[in-house]
C-alpha cells in the first residue's frame, strides 16, 4: 500500500530585499502598480502565496527617501510586540523602517507563521504549471511569498521585477499523457478502444542527497500496461538493470515500480512507456485513469512521496436511433462505420448485446463489421468524424443514398427517448422513408391479354369438338 502522503510543513526563510539604498536608476515617484514576482524551480503542482506586509506610497531615490506603510491586514503584525522594535520600526506617522541588524530570515518564518495562525488572506495565489510561476502588476512595496521554501522579497523602486529561486528539497514528479490528434502533452486525452496511449513522467531530484528514489504508477482496469518503458536522466537513456529496474508484479498493487540507482543532486529523469486503452475501458462520464508518485527517503532517512500525478483518458459512444417519419424506432435496417466521407476504414466491432456494440480490439475474436439498428449504443470512439453507411434498408424502406455524418466533440451523443419514439434532435437521428405500391394508370393493362387469351382457348375447344362430330357423321 502507499505510505501516507505527509507533506513538509517547516518552512525556510531564504531571501530578503529591502532596499533603501540610494541608486542612480530612479528619481522620484508613487507606486505605479507594476511590480513583478518571478519564482524559477518551482513545484508544479504546487500553490505559491504571495502577502504584501507593506506598500511603498512614493520614493525619492535621489535622496534615499521611501515611504513605507503597513498593509491593513498586517498592521497589527508590523506594530505587534513580536516586531516593533526587533525588525522592524513604526514612526508616529505610520511610516515603517527595517531595523538595523535585524535577522531577516527568522522574520520571514514569524510573518508566515502569522499569516498561517491568523488566516491572512494572500494577495495572490497561483499554482506552479512546470517550474515557473509569475505574479505581475503587482503594488510596490514589502512581500512574504509563502511556499515550501518560505522566501521573503522585496519590490522596490529600482528592481520592480524580483526573480526568487526555490530553494526546495523535494524532489517533484508530474506524469503527462500525448493527444494522438496534436502530439501535445498534457493531463488528458481522449482515445479509441484498442488505441496505444503515451505516457510522460518527469522527475526532478532536487534534495542534496537523493536516496531510495522509486517511482510507482497504477493504472485503471481499462488501461493494460505494454512494458515498454525507457528512462532518460538529463537527457541520456539509461541502462535496465544497470540504472534502474522495473518491477512488474510489486505486491502494493501498483501495476509497476521503476526503481533508480545513483541518482544525483538537480537529476532531470524522464520516464516514457504506453498502455492500449483496453475491452474493460470505461466510457465517458467517467475516466480511465494512471496515476504515479515518487517514493524517497529524506536527508534524516525518513520515507517520504510526493503528490500523486494522475492523467485521465477519455473515450465516447453515441445512440443510433433509425426511426420511421414519425420519430418512431424502426428496426430491421444495417449499418456500417466509416473512418472517412468516401472510402476508409471499416471500424470492427464486439456485439455485446443486442442493443449495444463496442469498439474491437486488435486481434479480438468474434468481431462484426455491421451494426443492427434499431435504437442501439455504439462506444468506445475517439473524438473525431466518422460516417455512418446503411447497407441495408428495412423491408418495403427505401436505404439511404448516402453516408451520414457523426461528430463526437469531446462528449457522447446520447438520445433521449420516450417509449420507442426520440423527441429531440438527441444521438444520431437516422430517418428511412417507405416505398409504396405504385398507383394504377386507369386503363385495363394487361387485363386484356388475359380475356384474348381465354377466348382463344375456347374457340380452339369449339373447333376441337366440331371437328370430331363431323367425323363421326362421315
Amino acid at each position: 500500500m502507499k505510505h501516507a502522503k505527509k507533506l513538509a510543513s517547516v518552512l525556510l526563510a531564504l531571501v530578503m530585499v529591502f532596499s533603501l539604498a540610494t541608486t542612480v536608476f530612479a528619481a522620484s515617484g508613487i507606486n505605479d502598480n507594476t511590480g513583478i514576482i518571478s519564482i524559477d524551480n518551482a513545484n508544479s503542482g504546487k500553490d505559491y502565496s504571495i502577502y504584501q506586509i507593506l506598500e511603498l506610497e512614493s520614493f525619492d531615490t535621489v535622496a534615499g527617501t521611501y515611504s513605507y506603510k503597513a498593509t491593513t491586514a498586517w498592521k497589527s503584525f508590523v506594530e505587534g510586540a513580536t516586531v516593533a522594535g526587533i525588525y522592524l520600526e513604526t514612526d508616529s506617522n505610520g511610516l515603517v523602517t527595517w531595523h538595523a541588524g535585524a535577522d531577516v530570515a527568522a522574520f520571514a518564518t514569524l510573518a508566515k507563521t502569522y499569516a498561517d495562525a491568523n488566516t491572512i488572506t494572500p494577495t495572490e495565489t497561483k499554482t506552479a504549471e512546470g517550474n515557473f510561476v509569475k505574479f505581475e502588476n503587482l503594488s510596490l512595496g514589502y512581500y512574504l511569498v509563502g511556499s515550501t521554501s518560505g522566501t521573503i522579497c522585496s519590490l522596490d523602486t529600482t528592481d520592480k521585477e524580483v526573480y526568487i529561486k526555490d530553494k526546495n528539497t523535494e524532489p517533484t514528479l508530474y506524469k503527462e499523457v500525448q493527444e494522438d490528434s496534436n502530439g501535445s502533452w498534457g493531463p488528458s486525452n481522449d482515445a479509441t478502444i484498442g488505441d496505444t496511449i503515451n505516457y510522460k513522467v518527469s522527475i526532478e531530484a532536487r534534495d542534496a542527497q537523493p536516496k531510495d528514489y522509486v517511482m510507482h504508477d497504477t493504472m485503471g482496469a481499462g488501461l493494460t500496461f505494454n512494458n515498454d518503458i525507457v528512462v532518460k536522466v538529463n537527457g541520456t537513456v539509461k541502462t535496465a538493470g544497470t540504472d534502474y529496474t522495473v518491477y512488474t508484479a510489486p505486491t502494493d498493487g501498483d501495476t509497476f515500480e521503476i526503481t533508480f540507482n545513483g541518482v544525483q543532486p538537480n537529476d532531470k529523469i524522464e520516464v516514457t512507456y504506453s498502455a492500449v486503452l483496453n475491452k474493460d475501458a470505461v466510457i465517458s462520464g467517467s475516466t480511465n485513469d494512471n496515476e504515479a508518485y515518487l517514493s524517497y527517503k529524506d536527508t534524516t532517512n525518513t520515507d517520504k512521496e510526493t503528490t500523486p500525478s494522475e492523467t485521465k483518458t477519455n473515450t465516447f459512444k453515441f445512440q443510433l436511433v433509425k426511426t420511421k417519419v414519425d420519430n418512431t424506432v424502426l428496426d430491421g435496417a444495417q449499418f456500417k462505420l466509416y473512418d472517412a466521407a468516401t472510402g476508409g476504414n471499416v471500424i470492427s466491432f464486439i456485439k455485446e448485446s443486442a442493443t449495444e456494440y463496442r469498439v474491437a480490439v486488435a486481434g479480438e475474436s468474434g468481431t462484426v463489421d455491421t451494426i443492427d439498428a434499431g435504437n442501439v449504443v455504439i462506444k468506445g470512439l475517439d473524438t473525431a468524424i466518422y460516417y455512418l453507411e446503411e447497407t441495408k434498408a428495412p423491408n418495403g424502406y427505401n436505404k439511404l443514398s448516402s453516408r451520414v455524418e457523426v461528430k463526437i466533440d469531446a462528449a457522447n451523443l446520447t438520445a433521449n427517448m420516450i417509449g420507442t419514439t426520440t423527441w429531440d434532435n438527441g444521438g444520431v437521428h437516422v430517418v428511412n422513408e417507405s416505398g409504396s405500391l405504385l398507383p394504377s394508370t386507369g386503363g385495363i393493362g394487361t387485363t386484356i391479354f388475359y380475356i384474348l387469351g381465354s377466348v382463344l382457348v375456347l374457340l380452339a375447344v369449339v373447333l376441337l369438338v366440331t371437328k370430331k362430330r363431323m367425323k363421326v357423321k362421315e
